[in-house]
């Protein structure tokens, strides 16, 4: 499956990835559909990034939490 392309349910898929990786205990904060599908690069470029990345120190997992805050609608 390609997650290049900017679907709905690449995003979910994406977002969910996210959610899962940073341990998001709260995951109502992370609903696809509170995100634009505008915003699709940025969020797949966050997701390649934290997926490349491995593991994620206290520090990294909180900007990127705070990032993807800036990108809800």
């Amino acid at each position: 499956m390609s997650l290049n392309e900017p679907t709905e349910e690449n995003l979910k898929i994406i977002i969910d990835e996210i959610a899962a990786r940073l341990q998001v205990v709260n995951r109502s904060i992370m609903d696809p559909k509170d995100y634009n599908l505008s915003k699709y690069d940025e969020i797949k470029s966050l997701y390649d990034l934290i997926k490349q990345k491995g593991h994620l120190s206290v520090a990294e997992t909180q900007a990127f939490k705070q990032e993807l805050a800036t990108m809800r609608k």
